[in-house]
């Protein structure tokens, strides 16, 4: 798991179980659920590098619609809504894309 040593496996898997059908993901919910929004700004950082597939520095839509598999391989991915609404929820900017620190407010949401 990319997230080994950052979060608890039991935690990931009860936020994943938890957004399993369609259209049912929600951030503050899953970064809550999952651990993440309680870890230091230094955990939420490698969380976004694992996130930033592509290493740009930024995470794409791309990126995001494939959001879950970072966490286990076999999670769905995000639905064209929940991918739209994520990004929107986080490009605080509007540069169609989300940077460090729009995801670290996220997190902290």
């Amino acid at each position: 798991m990319a997230f080994a040593g950052v979060l608890n496996d039991a935690e990931v898997k009860a936020a994943l179980d938890g957004c399993s059908a369609a259209d049912s993901f929600n951030y503050k919910t899953f970064f809550k659920a999952c651990g993440l929004s309680s870890k230091s700004s230094d955990e939420v950082k490698k969380a976004f590098a694992i996130i930033d597939q592509d290493n740009s520095g930024f995470i794409e839509e791309d990126e995001l619609k494939l959001f879950l598999q970072n966490f286990v391989a076999s999670a769905r991915a995000l639905t064209d809504k929940e991918t739209k609404a994520f990004l929107a929820a986080g490009d605080s900017d509007g540069d169609g894309k989300i940077g460090v620190d729009e995801f670290a407010a996220l997190v902290k949401a």
